[in-house]
């Protein structure tokens, strides 16, 4: 118990030096602490440890070797009924959220903070979302990132191991529920607080503050599993489809208004080429400069009326247009004549086709931010179309890339940023150790898929630099990946094409 006690009053300590409660409350907060944990009684005091570097109070590791120990003694106990990893996930959820400020006092502070300054106001939320472990320090510094020299520039590359491997238990666990519509999606406010279940993530620590979006009421967050800095997450009050139309270019376009400092992007709102929650409207965004935004436009062109509107093809793997004006008003305007003439187009000559029985396929995933006074507005040209030899679809990665990367081509990877399955860690590692070592990539189920790939350049692998090469070759990859989920090819005939649609946008 003189544990308890003592990790106890380290854990009403730390919210303390992050300012999620304030002094006069650690008597309230440590018997909440203790509600959870099913303890009755304490003997401690206050600790000085966590006030002299608070640095090191966020450092990753702190807080969780407390919530840890504190979870190994509740299942000690009993309290703590299975020990893996979803059940203590729900319960760390638990504790933190019994020390995260209310919702009315967050979103007063971002409100307060963001009518002067908005940088601050996302940089305070952003620290208010690591602080409470909604955003798990320790987690996010185990994704592996590199970045990767192609001909479109430096793309970045993440494995990401932030979020948690499934859990056998807790999967069986789950077919013996009943089904529950609430929240009805990941992404719906009510998520807000909801102490979660072995099928849905605890969200005690949870806080939304409001954004104001083309006059109807969104809400921002972070995302919980981070991709790139500030990843967030922009979604609307409603549980209402994603769908991209002009109102959709309006939205992003006011967003960066507000936030100029960030970038903000929607997937596209068909299946394949779309993003993984399509039933609830939603954005991502963030504070991170991608591969796309530094790409140059290659070739300009116009568009009729549009004269005070700079456009041109960005020299990228996919299909991209890019519009810059100083008035938000004339790049939704151009942007909606585009995505109405694509919406419709067919050309056979390229293998696009508007739609086949009655299903459509071209769509466009929209990216917005700005440079300076102007607003710059990126059209990604989709299309979702399958055949017998393409199954998962003619502008998705092709079977040859799948040892690699199989998943859908959403907004972050369109935007140069590979996010690769938890797999590839130690796949590739046992690639650049047999690799260096001259071993037989066949003879090893974890790097015999990768076999074709790998040696095409194994003769310019050493044991020494075994692992640079693989990942160099990775990112060369994930280039490629991008070049099939392009509708127009990088070749002459490709971009003539390209140039055949914008000559059909009237």
């Amino acid at each position: 118990m003189a544990d308890a006690n003592k990790l106890v009053d380290q854990l009403v300590d730390y919210a303390m030096a992050c300012d999620l409660i304030a002094p006069e409350d650690r008597v309230w907060a440590l018997n909440s602490v203790l509600d959870v944990l099913k303890l009755d009684s304490h003997v401690g005091g206050r600790s000085v440890e966590c006030f002299e570097n608070n640095d090191d109070v966020r450092a990753p590791g702190h807080l969780s070797s407390i919530l840890d120990a504190l979870m190994d003694d509740a299942h000690e106990r009993g309290v703590l009924e299975h020990d893996s990893i979803v059940y203590r996930d729900l319960f760390d959820t638990a504790l933190m959220g019994r020390l995260t400020p209310a919702p009315r006092e967050v979103r007063a502070k971002f409100v307060e903070l963001a009518a002067s300054d908005p940088l601050a106001a996302t940089d305070w939320y952003y620290q208010l979302a690591q602080d409470t472990n909604y955003m798990r320090r320790e987690r996010m510094v185990k994704d592996m990132r590199w970045q990767a020299e192609t001909d479109y520039g430096t793309l970045d590359v993440t494995v990401n191991l932030s979020k948690p491997e499934k859990d056998p238990k807790a999967i069986a666990a789950a077919r013996n529920l009943p089904a529950s519509g609430y929240p009805q999606c990941l992404l719906c406010v009510e998520n807000e607080g909801y102490a979660g279940r072995v099928n849905h993530p605890a969200r005690q620590n949870h806080r939304v503050v409001p954004v104001t979006i083309n006059d109807s009421p969104w809400y921002l967050q972070y995302s919980p599993y981070v991709y790139y800095n500030e990843h967030c997450i922009v979604f609307n009050q409603e549980h209402t489809p994603m769908k991209i139309d002009r109102a959709c270019f309006a939205k992003l376009l006011d967003f960066v208004g507000q936030f100029p400092h960030y970038f903000v992007g929607s997937n596209a709102d068909l299946p394949i080429v779309g993003g993984s929650i399509l039933a609830h409207d939603h954005f991502q965004g963030g504070h991170f400069e991608f591969a796309m935004e530094r790409a140059q436009v290659e070739r300009a062109v116009e568009f009729a009326g549009f004269a005070d509107v700079s456009a041109g093809i960005v020299k990228w793997p996919m299909a991209v247009i890019r519009l810059s004006s100083e008035d938000p008003e004339r790049l939704v305007e151009l942007a909606d004549r585009i995505l109405g003439a694509w919406r419709g187009y067919t050309d056979e000559d390229a293998f696009i086709f508007a739609e086949t029985d009655g299903e459509p396929h071209n769509t466009i995933t929209p990216i917005a931010r700005r440079r300076g006074d102007a607003f710059e507005l990126d059209l990604v040209l989709r299309n979702n179309i399958t055949t017998e030899e393409h199954p998962m679809g003619v502008y998705h990665p092709h079977a040859e890339l799948h040892h690699i990367k199989k998943e859908n081509i959403g907004l972050i990877e369109v935007m140069g940023l590979a996010v690769l399955p938890a797999r590839l860690k130690e796949e590739l590692a046992a690639v650049g150790a047999h690799l260096g070592a001259g071993e037989d990539l066949r003879a090893d189920p974890l790097t015999e898929a990768h076999a074709d790939w790998a040696e095409g350049f194994a003769d310019r692998v050493t044991p020494e630099n075994a692992d640079a090469i693989v990942a160099e070759e990775t990112g060369k990859v994930f280039a490629q990946v991008l070049e099939h989920a392009g509708v127009y090819g990088r070749d002459e005939e490709g971009q003539a094409a390209f140039l055949r649609f914008i000559e059909s946008v009237h």
